[in-house]
């Protein structure tokens, strides 16, 4: 067989046989490049020696007789005087073997699941270091309070005055509380005149008897006598005017202002709670 129809063979027998040159790769561990010259015949720079062993190789993944693809190809010798030949599978070349070794170096260099399970964590390893390093330098470049100025701190802080609160009794608002004299009636007993300004809820009870609750309206007006008692609430202080007695009060409080309990007496006189 021509040398120059070898390549060419064992490529058209690889295919029939439905194989890749990465599962001849994996099957030989020769280096796809060089299986790639084999088969494109362009190993013009390799040595014949290397190049019968790689063939020998390759036939031996294809099943093939490598005496077909390789000119002048002789089974080695057994090793010792008596014994039967080693079968060419049992027995292998120096050559090749040294070629094999050759192979799996190269082999090793390609990126792989190898390669790949060493980077990652190395890579994790190396941003895990990079993160605690920053971490470091930050925590270093806070400042820091020496012992002996926390000390003194302390000593200042323990040397300032106690200061007692002011013990503060709750006192409860004394009731201002407008007081006025009344003229006596002539007839004696009480009189009393509301006239309403506005609109205002007025509430008038008359020696312990309600007389009056609701709202009063503007321009009206209302009166009562009484022996000893009135009592009085406004809704609006400034609502209303009273006349007590023939006395006009006109300005009892504010706009809006609730006035409750008033009291009229003869003896007290007016009195409302301010």
């Amino acid at each position: 067989m021509n040398a120059e129809s070898i390549g060419e063979k064992l490529k058209k027998i690889r295919q029939s046989k439905g194989l890749s040159l990465e599962d001849v790769h994996k099957k030989t561990k020769i280096h796809l490049n060089i299986l790639k010259a084999i088969e494109g015949e362009s190993l013009t720079n390799l040595s014949p020696i290397y190049l019968k062993g790689f063939l020998k190789i390759y036939c031996r993944s294809l099943g093939v007789d490598s005496k077909e693809c390789v000119p002048d190809y002789k089974e080695p010798q057994a090793a010792f005087s008596g014994s039967n030949s080693l079968e060419p599978k049992d027995q292998p070349l120096k050559s090749p073997s040294f070629l094999e070794n050759v192979s799996l170096k190269l082999s090793f260099w390609q990126p792989g699941k190898k390669i790949k399970k060493i980077i990652i964590p190395i890579f994790i390893i190396a941003v895990v270091g990079i993160i605690l390093l920053k971490l470091g330098q930050f925590i270093a470049s806070r400042p820091r309070i020496s012992p002996a100025v926390a000390h003194n701190q302390q000593v200042r802080l323990q040397a300032r005055p106690k200061v007692k609160a002011p013990n503060i009794t709750p006192s409860t608002p004394k009731l201002q509380v407008f007081a006025a004299k009344l003229p006596k009636e002539t007839t004696g007993g009480i009189s009393l005149v509301i006239s309403a300004k506005e609109n205002c809820l007025v509430f008038v009870k008359v020696d312990g008897r309600v007389v009056l609750h609701r709202v009063l309206e503007r321009g009206r007006s209302d009166s009562w006598k009484a022996k000893e008692r009135i009592e009085l609430s406004l809704g609006n202080a400034a609502a209303v005017e009273l006349i007590v007695n023939g006395e006009r009060f006109a300005n009892l409080g504010r706009r809006g202002q609730q006035l409750k309990n008033i009291i009229i007496t003869e003896k007290d006189g007016l009195r409302i709670p301010r």
